[in-house]
């Protein structure tokens, strides 16, 4: 089978594509290191921490829409919320959600370890409660949603109203290792499958899906 020119165009991420990509990149700081390494120490769940390079993305989004106000849904040890705390405005906060007291409990050490524990509030509950919370009024100028893959539908449904227009949206995970692009995608990567289609025919937003670690997508409020 000929493959088209978008495709070659595509460069395989080898180990040394994928260091020298990493090598692009504002390298992780002596905080985060050790976040890394204490989120590594967890053994088994320590997958669900993004990379460096993506953190530093977040950051750079952060910065390039003006963030004051940053809801994420799923903060496990603190690594996405500190990156996007980084690139608020110095008057910004990030509303991070999450169900677990014993990973957030190492994310608030380390967001205090890094002086940005004043601009993140975490409510540790089930997301879905704590967004019907927010006024339907609530300016929201990013969102990051890496949290249980059958709720991004839901999650989804409660923030793109509340997002500003030209504010944006991000989504973790929309490969889901591949299992996305199969059409007998089960569990997760069914619900993937279902969210992804369900963002591509959305049009209040304009999106772009990027193979940036397991998938990100990346959509515009219009």
């Amino acid at each position: 089978m000929s493959r088209t020119a978008d495709e070659v165009k595509t460069v395989p991420i080898t180990s040394e594509v994928y260091a020298y990509l990493v090598a692009q990149a504002e390298p992780p700081t002596a905080v985060q290191r050790r976040l890394i390494e204490r989120t590594h120490a967890l053994g088994g769940p320590a997958e669900m921490q993004i990379p460096s390079e993506q953190g530093v993305l977040l950051t750079l989004l952060a910065k390039l829409v003006g963030a004051r106000r940053i809801v994420e849904v799923g903060t496990f040890t603190g690594y996405s919320t500190l990156a996007l705390a980084e690139g608020l405005l110095p008057d910004g906060r990030v509303l991070t959600c999450d169900i677990s007291e014993e990973w957030t409990s190492i994310a608030q050490e380390t967001w205090k370890e890094a002086g940005v524990a004043d601009r993140i509030e975490l409510k540790v509950a089930p997301a879905l409660g704590t967004l019907r919370a927010l006024p339907v009024e609530a300016v929201i100028d990013l969102v990051f949603l890496d949290a249980d893959k059958p709720g991004y539908l839901a999650y989804w449904e409660e923030l793109v109203p509340r997002v500003r227009a030209g504010g944006l949206l991000l989504a973790d995970n929309v490969l889901y290792g591949g299992e996305a692009v199969r059409a007998d995608a089960k569990g997760n990567g069914l619900a993937i499958r279902e969210f992804n289609a369900h963002v591509r025919a959305d049009n209040r937003v304009e999106s772009v899906m990027l193979p940036v670690a397991d998938g990100l997508t990346i959509a515009r409020k219009r």
